[in-house]
């Protein structure tokens, strides 16, 4: 990765690229809130809010539209879902033929029927819509996605995207040396199992096999003011996804509208012991003709918490390696 520009995509398992990092309104620099979640081995974007022009960042961008298979929306302020009909109209007329899954609110399955129906988008055959509650939201064979209640105006929810963790390397070298004959035992041996070959002898096949690989974890946090519920889903993650409406001078105007500023995301970061912290979601007011700007907001976050980075609209950020889990043998 150069300056936020993501190379050989296919090398790396999960990666992030911010389509919108402005709180409230666009501005020249800054589109309004949305973050793609880009699975390349599975040729898959899951997408978390969804504010107005998303899909013109899309065109501007090496993400496509088409492999959009999951929209994931925090709450229901328009910021974060002005671009969502646009969008499934889109994905409607180009015609990918797979379903889509959206998560988000109780009301967000109104909002999305009420717009097809007014706008005669036929969405019944492709869209899913899924109400959230805290807890798990979604689970497959690689990852599962749990949502937290944060604290903001309107129901929000923060969610936690985190990877499972894969079995260790089966080395087959090793079991062809004491003679296990090829087949169905060697998946048993590379799940680990305990197996008695023909002979009598007793193979673990944890001895068979390389540390496990600790999955990884993403946490996107907003809107919200400083939670408890933030620091308990960012637990041990990776990344923290926060946002940063406000600079710490003006936390009145934080406590006031239920927004966060630069310290309070720090202070999540630290509490949760994440790894790193990206903040998000500014306010336009902090541009550089400006007092106080983003620069400010990113030394105020780095005195509490040293790793924390600004977002940027087409920032990408790969998520770091797989950490090896402790040995069990």
């Amino acid at each position: 990765m150069i300056d936020g520009i993501c190379l050989n995509p296919e090398h790396s398992l999960v990666e992030i690229t911010f389509l919108g990092t402005s709180s409230g309104v666009p501005t020249r620099s800054r589109n309004v809130s949305s973050i793609a979640l880009r699975l390349p081995q599975r040729a898959e974007v899951w997408l978390f809010d969804c504010g107005e022009g998303t899909q013109h960042q899309f065109l501007r961008s090496d993400l496509k539209t088409s492999q959009i298979r999951r929209i994931f929306i925090t709450h229901m302020h328009g910021d974060h879902i002005y671009g969502l009909m646009g969008l499934i109209a889109s994905i409607g007329l180009a015609g990918t033929g797979h379903t889509l899954d959206i998560y988000g609110p109780p009301a967000l399955a109104d909002y999305i029927k009420t717009s097809a129906r007014c706008s005669q988008l036929d969405i019944a055959r492709r869209v899913n819509i899924h109400r959230v509650q805290a807890g798990l939201v979604y689970e497959d064979a690689e990852f599962t996605v749990t949502a937290q209640k944060l604290e903001h105006r309107v129901t929000a929810h923060g969610y936690r995207v985190t990877e499972k963790d894969k079995s260790g390397r089966f080395n087959v070298e090793q079991a062809q040396a004491l003679g296990i004959p090829p087949g169905p035992i060697y998946k048993e041996l590379k799940q680990g199992k305990t197996i008695t070959l023909d002979d009598g002898r007793i193979i673990n096949g944890q001895t068979l096999c390389s540390d496990p690989e600790k999955g990884r974890s993403v946490v996107y946090c907003t809107d919200t003011v400083f939670c408890q519920g933030a620091v308990e889903l960012a637990q041990g993650a990776d990344v923290l996804i926060h946002e940063a409406t406000f600079a710490h001078q003006d936390a009145q105007f934080a406590f006031e509208r239920l927004h966060s500023t630069s310290t309070m995301a720090a202070q999540v970061a630290l509490l949760a012991g994440v790894q790193e912290l990206i903040m998000t979601h500014f306010s336009p007011r902090y541009t550089p003709a400006n007092e106080v700007t983003l620069k400010d907001l990113l030394a105020e976050a780095r005195a509490i918490f040293p790793n924390t980075k600004l977002a940027h609209d087409f920032f990408c950020y790969e998520l770091p390696r797989h950490r090896e889990v402790a040995s069990q043998n």
